[in-house]
């Protein structure tokens, strides 16, 4: 499904700072979000040229794997494999998801193996982290409640930043939960807070089941935006509303965040 990721500044007059803001940073997670979920084994020799082509197109933001275990997403087995193999442009980031800390020891065991020239790019330098706002889809994703996947997260987090690497975070079903309805918004402005005060330098925030629309999203940004500032959100949506929020079918739909 599309998705993309845009200032919250832009989706109400009300931050008149930031509301001369012209441009839309997008980032690519194609070949994690897009793939994870496709039914057919995809090798890894062509999970590497898709983000090479990304690249070679001007992306500048890359979200290339998952260091989740194959048991449970088939489809980003190999992860390391890819970024050893992948080209890594200069003015490119590869940020890869890390569910827990097995994963995001599996990562830092392979960065530091791995040998790479002083004058290139380390294989990343950026992880990403996910919650959800709602327990039921949190339950059925991690088996745990949202104050339970915090709690997994946050030494995750904090291993991360001693290992300078930077964290991005994500919070799923901001808008509706397919187990549990509409979510309130103060439980996203909750969420999110508490992944910034982690030290994730950005928060996206994802409409995951795509029933959002221009009031709902301006509601819950005009919650979150109490406690946190919009310069540090993102938001990924599944729609394009009638110039509210600009979006990019990248990647063939799968799985495009911009901003």
């Amino acid at each position: 499904m599309t998705a993309c990721r845009v200032l919250a500044t832009r989706l109400t007059r009300g931050y008149a700072t930031a509301a001369t803001n012209k441009f839309i940073r997008i980032v690519e997670v194609g070949p994690r979000d897009g793939l994870q979920n496709e039914p057919t084994a995809i090798p890894q020799e062509i999970k590497v040229e898709l983000i090479n082509r990304l690249g070679a197109a001007g992306a500048k933001i890359i979200e290339a794997g998952s260091f989740v275990s194959p048991k449970w997403v088939p489809q980003m087995a190999g992860t390391a494999q890819v970024i050893q193999h992948m080209n890594r442009l200069p003015d490119v980031r590869y940020p890869v998801l890390v569910p827990n800390m097995k994963g995001l020891d599996t990562l830092l065991e392979l960065l530091a193996t791995t040998k790479v020239e002083s004058t290139a790019q380390p294989l990343t330098n950026e992880i990403a982290v996910f919650t959800a706002a709602s327990d039921g889809f949190n339950k059925a994703n991690t088996n745990a409640t949202v104050k339970e996947s915090l709690e997994r997260i946050a030494p995750v987090v904090k291993k991360a930043l001693e290992n300078n690497l930077h964290v991005r975070g994500y919070v799923s079903t901001v808008i509706t939960c397919p187990y549990d309805g509409v979510t309130d918004p103060k439980r996203v402005r909750d969420v999110t807070k508490e992944l910034i005060q982690m030290g994730c330098y950005e928060v996206s925030l994802g409409d995951t089941v795509g029933t959002g629309t221009p009031q709902t999203m301006r509601s819950m940004l005009n919650e979150v935006v109490k406690d946190t500032k919009p310069e540090l959100l993102a938001v990924k949506s599944r729609h394009v509303w009638n110039g509210d929020c600009e979006c990019d079918d990248s990647c063939r739909g799968r799985g495009t965040d911009g901003r």
